[in-house]
């Protein structure tokens, strides 16, 4: 019997594992660091010494493949004979095992109580927490529902097609196809102007905010009106290139572009003009002339964010700005809420002379991997993308109506404001004894994700009496039940008056 590194036949017995058992978890072990230098004597010790060294401190774990020796000792430089030489003694110690036609295997571990190989290794305490059990948070695709086999088979296709030369980095503006792909349906489901040449491909709409903030930075721009309340994604954006923020109020009618001429030097503002961020609704057709002649009359720029333009379930979104006055609008867009934040692909339609300062590269790389593009250009241009928006459109639909139900029956004292035409979330007003903010804090104790409203606004309001409910990621298994936890903490936060 041979012994294990202490020489004791009981200590190895509690060691070794059988070949058979390493066999389970076939984990390569060829790019461990293996140091000769500082070592001692006869190369084959010295190599001995350096796996041996790597076993003890658990870099090579039990069960672990060493590379072959023709492989090891091109990548030391040494010769084929010093290796085996080396791996023969580390056997005859017991620290590996070898059979014919297998991989020398690691047969030793410093964790003599280990059970089985591979054991996988503990969570930290501060690792990510579990998602809740009632996602009510505002501006979340439906992850449950995100088309893995289709969007596997777009990612497997333009890794297969792609040429050699598509494998670096992404041509500023993103690649050819995309651009076409996306230029084309912008123009056909939002009514846009775009163009091959005025699109521009990045990893996200606020990305594509921060190209467009560096841009009018660089034109002389200062600042930028953005809504209040609005998007904390597009502020952070546009204030972290350098612009200063103006809030501009918002209301049920969208933006209340009357708020400009409070602001006679202000020449940039961003919108949302297909849905208001919280209260729901598009730019009211008045306002939307009223922002046009603006930008006209003071050379100025309108930012169009199409937030949530593709899930309108009443009616149709409204056109967008940019396909009225492409010389004054930027539109921007992504796919994180109709597909999911993963895919990484945003994009901005620039006026033309724009183009050039949008896709300069600042202090960041401003796109997606090229491989990520030509997926979802094929995933796109198959139908695959369409189809999986119009079961999105009729699953989300389904849940919104019966969210809108059971909230009205588990709290009829509480009112739907709006938001309920179009987007993945609405806006609930409470009953006046109700705190909105004790039930947000309340909330991470049963397992709820709420959005805080005021995370929304420049200012905080403490006597907001509002809670915007996101649907997009609640599971409809949970949903009667979610809206009973909600009635409950609702109902607490007045006994707390």
């Amino acid at each position: 019997m041979k012994t294990g590194p202490s020489g004791n036949p009981d200590t190895a017995a509690a060691r070794l594992r059988s070949v058979d058992v390493a066999e389970v978890q076939p984990s390569l072990a060829w790019a461990t660091l293996l140091d000769l230098s500082g070592r001692t004597g006869p190369l084959t010790r010295r190599l001995a010494s350096a796996v041996r060294s790597a076993i003890r401190d658990g870099r090579l774990p039990l069960g672990a493949a060493l590379p072959p020796s023709r492989t090891l000792a091109e990548d030391l430089g040494i010769s084929r004979w010093a290796v085996t030489q080396a791996y023969s003694q580390l056997i005859t110690e017991g620290y590996l095992t070898a059979r014919t036609g297998s991989a020398t295997r690691v047969s030793w571990t410093p964790h003599p109580d280990d059970d089985h190989v591979g054991r996988p290794v503990e969570p930290a305490r501060d690792g990510p927490p579990r998602p809740p059990r009632y996602d009510f948070y505002s501006s979340r695709s439906d992850l449950r529902a995100f088309p893995r086999r289709a969007w596997v088979d777009a990612i497997r296709s333009a890794a297969e097609t792609a040429s050699f030369d598509q494998l670096d980095r992404a041509e500023p503006g993103g690649h050819p196809r995309l651009r076409t792909v996306l230029a084309e349906r912008l123009n056909r489901t939002r009514g846009a102007a775009a163009e091959l040449g005025t699109i521009s491909v990045f990893s996200g709409a606020g990305q594509a905010m921060t190209q467009v903030a560096h841009a009018l930075l660089a034109d002389g721009h200062t600042a930028i009106g953005m809504e209040d309340p609005g998007s904390p994604r597009l502020w952070q954006a546009a204030e972290s290139a350098g612009l200063t923020l103006l809030p501009l109020p918002a209301d049920g009618d969208g933006l209340v572009v009357s708020a400009l001429g409070q602001h006679p030097d202000l020449r940039a503002v961003c919108v949302g003009a297909a849905r208001q961020i919280v209260f729901g609704a598009p730019l009211a057709p008045h306002r939307r002339g009223e922002l046009l002649a603006w930008a006209r009359d003071t050379g100025g720029v309108v930012v169009e964010d199409d937030y949530d333009a593709e899930f309108s379930f009443d009616r149709p979104a409204p056109a967008a700005l940019q396909g009225t006055d492409r010389d004054h609008v930027f539109l921007l867009g992504s796919m994180s809420k109709t597909l999911s934040p993963t895919v990484s692909v945003g994009w901005a339609v620039a006026p033309r002379r724009w183009v050039p300062a949008v896709q300069a590269e600042y202090e960041i790389a401003a796109g997606p991997t090229t491989l990520n593009q030509l997926a979802l250009a094929r995933f796109m241009e198959s139908g695959a993308y369409d189809r999986y928006l119009r079961d999105s459109r009729r699953r989300l639909r389904a849940r919104r109506n019966a969210l809108i139900e059971s909230l009205s029956r588990q709290l009829p004292d509480c009112r739907v404001i709006s938001g309920i035409a179009s987007g993945l979330d609405l806006l609930l007003e409470l009953p006046d004894r109700a705190r909105a903010d004790a039930v947000v804090a309340a909330a991470p104790s049963r397992s709820m994700h709420l959005c805080d409203i005021n995370g929304l606004r420049f200012r905080p309001d403490p006597a907001s009496r509002s809670l915007l409910l996101g649907y997009g990621n609640l599971s409809d298994s949970v949903l009667e039940e979610a809206a009973s936890v909600l009635a409950e903490l609702i109902r607490a936060s007045s006994d707390m008056r």
